[in-house]
């Protein structure tokens, strides 16, 4: 059995003003950034857009990350996490941010989002010559809503779309979670997800833990209200002998990775997990802010 591994940094309180997008970016090289069309549905023709390093050449096979936005599986936009795919792309990853159907604009329910989430995935592997990447070294990664479709990608059964090709297989290699929301067992969980249980037990990831789960970075603000949702997931994890990581950000809430000084905190966190696992080579690029 694999040993589980919890890492737990602790951080000074920040004084966060700032609403959306942080005041201060890392540097990072450019990219060339490409959007594919990944999957076409009855609701909305849906797209990767690929940051690919500046050095990639033909034959190449990096390691890649497809990161999911957060929204309540309502709402949301692959936007949202343009500068973490720019600052991978820069250390030497192929990284992705998805589109994936929502209520508000297709009037899809969740089960619908994960199986977009694992659709991204598959695709990737399958073009994964042309990508330039390596089809054993995919991350899924996301915030909130889109963290929770990239574990769902990991550990839930079925939900795989029809027409692809399911030998080629949805689960990364990895995970990075901002937020994530980790168990929908309860009458609130439940609620969240129009009432139907059986769905939300489908979907609901604390439910799903298995040995042989991929390596995992969890990032939590500690006041948040999904903060509560780690610690059993963590240990069922130890339980059964899988490695996890947690990275808390102290009086921090949801969404918190969005903002200074948290987004470049979390960023190094995570490029310091990717390094930890043989995904990227030497230490991150980006400097955490040390305002207090």
């Amino acid at each position: 059995m694999r040993r589980m591994v919890i890492v737990i940094a602790a951080m000074a309180v920040g004084v966060v003003v700032a609403q959306g997008a942080p005041r201060t970016r890392p540097a990072s090289q450019p990219a060339n950034v490409k959007d594919y069309v990944f999957k076409k549905t009855e609701q909305a023709t849906l797209k990767l857009h690929v940051y690919s390093p500046t050095d990639l050449k033909r034959g190449d096979k990096r390691p890649a990350i497809v990161f999911f936005f957060g929204g309540g599986w309502k709402h949301g936009s692959a936007n949202q996490f343009r500068p973490q795919a720019a600052y991978l792309s820069g250390r030497g990853m192929v990284a992705a941010t998805s589109d994936y159907r929502v209520l508000k604009r297709h009037n899809v329910l969740p089960d619908k989002c994960v199986e977009d989430a694992k659709s991204a995935v598959r695709w990737m592997r399958q073009n994964a010559a042309k990508l330039g990447i390596d089809p054993d070294r995919i991350v899924a990664a996301g915030g909130s809503a889109g963290a929770h479709l990239a574990v769902c990608t990991a550990l839930t059964t079925g939900l795989e779309a029809p027409g692809e090709d399911h030998n080629i297989s949805s689960k990364p290699n990895a995970l990075i979670l901002f937020n994530p929301v980790l168990d929908l067992s309860s009458a609130k969980g439940i609620k969240r997800v129009g009432g139907n249980e059986t769905l939300a037990l489908q979907i609901s990831p604390q439910q799903h833990l298995k040995a042989g789960a991929p390596p995992t970075l969890l990032l939590f603000g500690t006041v948040d209200r999904l903060f509560v949702q780690a610690d059993p997931f963590i240990k069922r994890s130890q339980e059964l002998g899988n490695r996890i990581e947690l990275y808390t950000a102290e009086g921090a809430q949801h969404g918190f990775f969005n903002r200074s000084p948290w987004y470049e905190r979390t960023l190094a966190r995570a490029d310091e997990f990717l390094v930890s696992i043989g995904y990227l080579p030497g230490k991150p690029t980006t400097r955490p802010s040390r305002r207090n």
